[in-house]
């Protein structure tokens, strides 16, 4: 029996024990298990990128030393027991100052009908996963951009005189961000379908979550279908990871 024989009739297939098919069930839990992807990218990316620079910038001084540290920090960190310290924040802090509780929406809201009730049930899990996220990035981004800082052609654009702010964003930053982006490439399709902890503490119906219960239940027409959707997913992210290669350096082309 060839792959596509004993996996692509599983699209059509029904769960085993629920009767609903398969093709709906994980339907409802993509879009949040994507959307909840995106924003942890957005949230690593926005703080690891500046402060992996300015590490790499101000090398061996308290800059560097404090990003460091952050960084440690933030691999060492569970990002399930930082999501338990933020529920417990809210909860103290919003009744402390609102007289009631936070209180996440139960089930997912699109972003298009409720977009503040959204950002309500997704921000803090995505805080709290893309903290772990930016922690790695960084330390990627201060090694990348101390590699490309002792270049030949850096040590050729400072002999002539060139703005350092110059040489950092125009030549030295751009050039970096290969091994960089290749990271977030590789997380970001493992955050798909790998945030079945996160899921777990903040009550979140996602992929992740519907992997463990599809387990469990030995429901093989739906486990089945999941493993195929990550695999399609990470596929497509190194695909689009690749093309942003050429864009980021002109001298890799494809064939």
């Amino acid at each position: 029996m060839t792959l596509s024989a004993a996996t692509l009739p599983g699209i059509w297939a029904s769960r085993m024990w629920t009767g609903k098919a398969v093709t709906y069930e994980i339907a409802i839990r993509f879009k949040l298990s994507v959307q909840l992807a995106i924003m942890a990218t957005l949230v690593a990316v926005i703080i690891a990128i500046p402060l992996g620079a300015i590490s790499a910038i101000k090398q061996d001084t308290w800059v560097d030393y404090s990003v460091r540290t952050f960084s440690i920090a933030g691999i060492a960190m569970p990002s399930f027991w930082l999501g338990i310290i933020i529920i417990l924040g809210l909860l103290i802090g919003s009744q402390k100052f609102f007289g009631d509780p936070w209180m996440p929406p139960i089930y997912y809201v699109s972003p298009f009908k409720d977009f503040w009730g959204n950002m309500s049930q997704l921000i803090w899990p995505a805080v709290a996963t893309g903290y772990r996220y930016s922690a790695v990035v960084a330390r990627m981004t201060r090694s990348a951009l101390l590699e490309v800082l002792r270049e030949d052609y850096i040590r050729t654009a400072r002999a002539k005189g060139m703005l350092e702010k110059i040489i950092i964003n125009r030549h030295a930053l751009k050039n970096s961000m290969l091994p960089v982006l290749t990271i977030v490439g590789i997380e970001f399709a493992f955050l798909i379908g790998g945030l079945v902890v996160t899921e777990q503490v903040f009550n979140l119906n996602g992929l992740g979550r519907l992997f463990v219960e599809s387990v469990g239940a030995q429901d093989f027409n739906l486990t089945q279908q999941l493993v195929m959707l990550v695999v399609v997913a990470a596929v497509l992210t190194n695909l689009v990871v690749d093309l942003v290669y050429a864009w980021l350096d002109p001298r890799i082309r494809y064939g």
